[in-house]
Protein backbone atom coordinates (compact mmCIF):
# COMPACT_ATOMS: atom_id res chain seq x y z
CA UNK A 1 0.00 0.00 0.00
CA UNK A 2 1.08 3.31 -0.78
CA UNK A 3 2.09 5.95 2.10
CA UNK A 4 -0.39 7.91 0.34
CA UNK A 5 -3.08 5.54 0.61
CA UNK A 6 -2.09 4.78 4.43
CA UNK A 7 -2.36 8.38 5.19
CA UNK A 8 -5.59 8.90 3.59
CA UNK A 9 -6.87 5.10 5.58
CA UNK A 10 -5.52 6.96 9.21
CA UNK A 11 -6.88 10.63 9.11
CA UNK A 12 -10.28 9.06 8.38
CA UNK A 13 -10.33 6.48 11.25
CA UNK A 14 -9.41 9.49 13.25
CA UNK A 15 -12.27 11.62 11.93
CA UNK A 16 -14.47 8.49 12.24
CA UNK A 17 -13.84 7.99 16.01
CA UNK A 18 -13.73 11.56 16.89
CA UNK A 19 -17.58 11.85 15.11
CA UNK A 20 -18.82 10.09 17.66
CA UNK A 21 -16.68 11.38 20.55
CA UNK A 22 -18.65 15.09 21.04
CA UNK A 23 -21.79 13.11 22.00
CA UNK A 24 -20.18 10.51 23.98
CA UNK A 25 -18.20 13.72 25.93
CA UNK A 26 -21.20 15.05 26.73
CA UNK A 27 -23.17 12.26 28.24
CA UNK A 28 -20.38 11.35 30.30
CA UNK A 29 -19.81 14.59 32.28
CA UNK A 30 -23.88 13.81 33.68
CA UNK A 31 -21.75 11.63 35.73
CA UNK A 32 -18.05 12.43 35.41
CA UNK A 33 -16.46 16.10 36.16
CA UNK A 34 -14.76 17.20 32.90
CA UNK A 35 -11.43 17.58 34.49
CA UNK A 36 -11.50 13.55 35.49
CA UNK A 37 -12.84 12.54 32.31
CA UNK A 38 -9.96 13.84 30.31
CA UNK A 39 -7.11 12.86 32.96
CA UNK A 40 -9.35 9.18 32.46
CA UNK A 41 -8.93 9.38 28.72
CA UNK A 42 -5.37 9.93 28.93
CA UNK A 43 -4.53 7.63 30.99
CA UNK A 44 -6.17 4.99 29.29
CA UNK A 45 -5.01 5.79 26.26
CA UNK A 46 -1.37 5.54 27.86
CA UNK A 47 -2.05 2.30 29.55
CA UNK A 48 -3.01 0.73 25.94
CA UNK A 49 -0.30 1.96 24.12
CA UNK A 50 2.49 1.04 26.60
CA UNK A 51 1.07 -2.53 26.64
CA UNK A 52 1.38 -2.32 22.92
CA UNK A 53 4.79 -0.85 23.09
CA UNK A 54 6.15 -3.34 25.50
CA UNK A 55 5.22 -6.32 23.22
CA UNK A 56 6.52 -4.76 20.35
CA UNK A 57 8.76 -2.22 20.93
CA UNK A 58 10.59 -1.38 24.08
CA UNK A 59 12.84 1.37 22.86
CA UNK A 60 10.03 3.63 22.18
CA UNK A 61 10.18 4.36 25.82
CA UNK A 62 13.60 6.52 25.67
CA UNK A 63 11.76 9.60 24.39
CA UNK A 64 10.05 10.37 28.32
CA UNK A 65 13.92 10.48 30.06
CA UNK A 66 14.57 13.32 27.81
CA UNK A 67 11.92 14.40 25.51
CA UNK A 68 12.38 17.19 22.96
CA UNK A 69 11.24 20.88 24.38
CA UNK A 70 8.96 20.88 20.47
CA UNK A 71 7.06 17.73 22.18
CA UNK A 72 6.96 19.18 25.53
CA UNK A 73 5.25 22.18 23.64
CA UNK A 74 3.21 19.96 22.01
CA UNK A 75 1.83 18.01 25.28
CA UNK A 76 1.05 20.92 27.46
CA UNK A 77 -0.91 22.16 23.97
CA UNK A 78 -2.39 18.68 23.29
CA UNK A 79 -3.60 18.98 27.51
CA UNK A 80 -5.30 22.51 27.17
CA UNK A 81 -7.14 20.96 24.01
CA UNK A 82 -8.15 18.43 25.42
CA UNK A 83 -10.04 20.53 28.84
CA UNK A 84 -11.29 23.41 26.53
CA UNK A 85 -13.27 20.97 24.04
CA UNK A 86 -14.52 19.47 26.85
CA UNK A 87 -15.67 22.03 28.93
CA UNK A 88 -16.67 23.55 25.71
CA UNK A 89 -19.31 20.79 24.70
CA UNK A 90 -19.81 20.68 29.28
CA UNK A 91 -21.45 24.77 28.31
CA UNK A 92 -23.00 24.20 24.72
CA UNK A 93 -24.44 21.01 22.61
CA UNK A 94 -21.97 18.35 21.09
CA UNK A 95 -22.75 19.80 17.03
CA UNK A 96 -21.87 23.47 18.10
CA UNK A 97 -18.83 22.06 19.96
CA UNK A 98 -17.84 20.52 17.26
CA UNK A 99 -18.36 23.53 14.82
CA UNK A 100 -15.95 25.65 16.77
CA UNK A 101 -13.49 22.87 17.08
CA UNK A 102 -13.27 22.70 13.56
CA UNK A 103 -10.84 25.81 13.77
CA UNK A 104 -8.13 24.00 14.62
CA UNK A 105 -7.84 22.06 11.38
CA UNK A 106 -8.38 24.98 9.27
CA UNK A 107 -5.33 26.46 10.89
CA UNK A 108 -3.01 23.23 10.63
CA UNK A 109 -4.36 23.77 6.52
CA UNK A 110 -2.95 27.10 6.49
CA UNK A 111 0.07 26.10 8.63
CA UNK A 112 0.79 23.31 5.89
CA UNK A 113 1.10 25.83 3.12
CA UNK A 114 2.91 28.06 5.13
CA UNK A 115 5.12 26.33 7.30
CA UNK A 116 5.84 23.21 5.40
CA UNK A 117 5.50 24.82 1.49
CA UNK A 118 2.81 22.65 0.40
CA UNK A 119 1.13 23.39 -2.66
CA UNK A 120 -2.17 23.08 -3.53
CA UNK A 121 -3.55 22.08 -7.16
CA UNK A 122 -6.41 23.47 -9.03
CA UNK A 123 -8.85 20.69 -8.01
CA UNK A 124 -7.35 20.99 -4.24
CA UNK A 125 -8.27 25.15 -4.16
CA UNK A 126 -11.74 24.11 -5.69
CA UNK A 127 -12.06 21.20 -3.25
CA UNK A 128 -11.58 23.66 -0.26
CA UNK A 129 -13.90 26.36 -1.35
CA UNK A 130 -16.75 23.60 -1.62
CA UNK A 131 -15.67 22.57 1.55
CA UNK A 132 -16.08 25.96 3.19
CA UNK A 133 -19.48 26.44 1.17
CA UNK A 134 -20.96 23.35 2.61
CA UNK A 135 -20.00 24.57 5.93
CA UNK A 136 -21.82 27.68 5.78
CA UNK A 137 -25.17 25.79 4.60
CA UNK A 138 -24.26 22.86 7.19
CA UNK A 139 -23.62 24.76 10.37
CA UNK A 140 -26.61 27.53 9.03
CA UNK A 141 -29.13 26.04 11.94
CA UNK A 142 -26.19 25.57 14.51
CA UNK A 143 -24.78 29.23 14.57
CA UNK A 144 -28.66 30.16 14.49
CA UNK A 145 -29.29 28.70 17.80
CA UNK A 146 -25.76 30.30 18.97
CA UNK A 147 -27.03 33.76 18.32
CA UNK A 148 -30.56 33.09 20.37
CA UNK A 149 -28.58 31.69 22.97
CA UNK A 150 -25.74 33.61 22.90
CA UNK A 151 -25.54 34.54 27.04
CA UNK A 152 -25.69 30.78 27.27
CA UNK A 153 -22.92 29.73 24.97
CA UNK A 154 -20.57 32.44 25.01
CA UNK A 155 -18.35 30.66 27.26
CA UNK A 156 -18.45 26.85 25.95
CA UNK A 157 -17.56 28.81 22.23
CA UNK A 158 -14.33 30.73 23.89
CA UNK A 159 -13.09 27.36 25.87
CA UNK A 160 -13.79 25.74 22.28
CA UNK A 161 -12.00 27.62 20.06
CA UNK A 162 -9.16 28.15 22.76
CA UNK A 163 -9.05 24.34 22.53
CA UNK A 164 -8.91 24.52 18.75
CA UNK A 165 -6.25 26.74 18.66
CA UNK A 166 -4.32 24.65 21.34
CA UNK A 167 -4.92 21.26 19.06
CA UNK A 168 -3.54 23.11 15.98
CA UNK A 169 -0.09 23.87 17.81
CA UNK A 170 -0.35 20.23 18.84
CA UNK A 171 -0.70 19.39 15.25
CA UNK A 172 2.09 21.82 13.81
CA UNK A 173 4.67 20.66 16.18
CA UNK A 174 3.62 16.44 15.97
CA UNK A 175 4.03 16.91 12.14
CA UNK A 176 7.63 17.66 12.54
CA UNK A 177 8.16 15.34 15.05
CA UNK A 178 7.04 12.57 13.50
CA UNK A 179 9.76 12.77 10.80
CA UNK A 180 12.39 12.52 13.69
CA UNK A 181 11.01 9.97 15.87
CA UNK A 182 8.09 7.49 15.97
CA UNK A 183 4.84 7.98 16.16
CA UNK A 184 4.14 5.71 19.05
CA UNK A 185 7.21 6.75 21.21
CA UNK A 186 5.59 10.37 20.71
CA UNK A 187 2.77 9.38 21.75
CA UNK A 188 3.64 7.78 24.77
CA UNK A 189 4.85 10.89 26.28
CA UNK A 190 1.37 12.79 24.64
CA UNK A 191 -0.74 10.58 26.82
CA UNK A 192 1.80 10.47 29.88
CA UNK A 193 2.21 14.04 30.26
CA UNK A 194 -1.30 15.17 30.44
CA UNK A 195 -2.06 12.21 32.42
CA UNK A 196 0.37 13.33 35.22
CA UNK A 197 -0.12 16.89 35.57
CA UNK A 198 -3.86 16.48 35.33
CA UNK A 199 -3.96 13.55 38.15
CA UNK A 200 -3.36 16.75 41.10
CA UNK A 201 -6.91 17.88 40.10
CA UNK A 202 -9.01 14.79 39.39
CA UNK A 203 -11.53 13.72 41.53
CA UNK A 204 -11.55 9.98 41.33
CA UNK A 205 -14.27 9.48 43.81
CA UNK A 206 -17.35 9.44 40.93
CA UNK A 207 -15.58 6.54 39.30
CA UNK A 208 -15.60 4.29 42.35
CA UNK A 209 -19.39 4.39 42.32
CA UNK A 210 -20.28 4.40 38.54
CA UNK A 211 -22.47 1.61 37.28
CA UNK A 212 -20.74 -0.52 34.62
CA UNK A 213 -22.49 0.66 31.19
CA UNK A 214 -20.68 4.45 32.05
CA UNK A 215 -17.29 1.81 32.69
CA UNK A 216 -18.07 1.06 29.77
CA UNK A 217 -18.48 4.65 28.25
CA UNK A 218 -15.51 5.60 29.81
CA UNK A 219 -13.37 2.98 28.64
CA UNK A 220 -14.85 3.92 25.05
CA UNK A 221 -13.20 7.13 25.52
CA UNK A 222 -9.92 6.03 26.58
CA UNK A 223 -9.99 3.75 23.42
CA UNK A 224 -11.32 6.25 21.36
CA UNK A 225 -8.59 8.97 22.38
CA UNK A 226 -5.41 6.09 21.82
CA UNK A 227 -6.96 5.00 18.23
CA UNK A 228 -7.40 8.34 16.80
CA UNK A 229 -4.61 9.76 17.85
CA UNK A 230 -2.12 6.79 17.13
CA UNK A 231 -3.71 7.08 13.29
CA UNK A 232 -3.57 10.51 13.57
CA UNK A 233 0.11 10.91 13.80
CA UNK A 234 0.64 8.53 11.31
CA UNK A 235 -1.65 9.96 8.88
CA UNK A 236 0.62 13.32 9.38
CA UNK A 237 3.34 11.13 8.89
CA UNK A 238 2.50 9.88 5.43
CA UNK A 239 0.45 13.01 4.50
CA UNK A 240 0.67 16.42 3.72
CA UNK A 241 -1.18 18.67 6.97
CA UNK A 242 -3.80 20.57 4.43
CA UNK A 243 -5.19 17.06 3.14
CA UNK A 244 -4.81 15.94 6.90
CA UNK A 245 -6.94 18.57 8.12
CA UNK A 246 -9.68 18.51 5.17
CA UNK A 247 -10.35 15.09 5.91
CA UNK A 248 -10.64 15.58 9.73
CA UNK A 249 -13.14 18.57 9.22
CA UNK A 250 -15.69 15.38 7.54
CA UNK A 251 -16.03 14.03 11.16
CA UNK A 252 -19.00 16.63 12.23
CA UNK A 253 -21.08 14.81 9.31
CA UNK A 254 -20.78 11.76 11.49
CA UNK A 255 -22.11 13.75 14.92
CA UNK A 256 -24.65 15.80 13.10
CA UNK A 257 -26.07 11.52 11.15
CA UNK A 258 -25.93 10.56 14.92
CA UNK A 259 -27.52 13.17 16.51
CA UNK A 260 -30.24 13.80 13.66
CA UNK A 261 -31.07 10.13 14.33
CA UNK A 262 -31.43 10.56 18.94
CA UNK A 263 -33.38 13.70 18.02
CA UNK A 264 -35.64 12.16 15.74
CA UNK A 265 -36.19 9.17 18.27
CA UNK A 266 -36.56 12.09 20.94
CA UNK A 267 -33.88 10.76 23.54
CA UNK A 268 -33.90 12.71 26.49
CA UNK A 269 -30.52 11.98 27.69
CA UNK A 270 -28.91 14.84 25.30
CA UNK A 271 -29.46 17.88 24.07
CA UNK A 272 -31.56 17.91 21.12
CA UNK A 273 -30.39 19.67 17.86
CA UNK A 274 -31.70 21.42 14.83
CA UNK A 275 -31.35 20.47 11.10
CA UNK A 276 -33.05 20.68 7.96
CA UNK A 277 -32.82 19.73 4.28
CA UNK A 278 -29.87 23.13 4.09
CA UNK A 279 -27.95 21.05 6.71
CA UNK A 280 -27.98 18.27 4.33
CA UNK A 281 -26.77 19.82 1.59
CA UNK A 282 -24.23 21.52 3.55
CA UNK A 283 -22.49 17.83 4.54
CA UNK A 284 -23.09 16.23 1.09
CA UNK A 285 -21.00 19.70 -0.21
CA UNK A 286 -18.50 19.26 2.39
CA UNK A 287 -17.95 15.79 1.64
CA UNK A 288 -17.59 16.54 -2.10
CA UNK A 289 -15.00 19.07 -1.16
CA UNK A 290 -12.87 16.65 0.64
CA UNK A 291 -12.91 14.07 -1.82
CA UNK A 292 -11.68 17.06 -3.91
CA UNK A 293 -8.81 18.08 -2.37
CA UNK A 294 -7.37 14.38 -1.48
CA UNK A 295 -7.67 12.90 -5.22
CA UNK A 296 -4.70 12.53 -6.52
CA UNK A 297 -4.21 13.60 -10.34
CA UNK A 298 -3.56 11.17 -12.66
CA UNK A 299 0.20 12.20 -13.76
CA UNK A 300 1.20 11.56 -9.64
CA UNK A 301 -0.39 7.53 -10.05
CA UNK A 302 2.67 6.68 -12.61
CA UNK A 303 4.90 8.78 -10.87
Amino acid sequence: MQNYTKGIIYASITAFFWGFLAIALKVAVREVEPVTIVWFRFSVAFVMLSVWQLAKNQSSFRILKRPPLLLILAGVALSWNYLGYMMGIHYTTPSNAQLFIQTGPIILAVAGLVFFREKLKRNQIIGFSIAIIGFMFFYRDQLSAFFESQEKYNLGVLLTISGAVAWATYAVSQKQLVTKYSAESLNLFLFGFPALIYLPFTDLTPLLHLHWTWWLLMIFLGANTFIAYSCLALALKYLEANKVSVIIIVNPMITFITMGILTELNVNWVAHERFSIITILGAVLVFAGAVLVVKRQRKNKTA
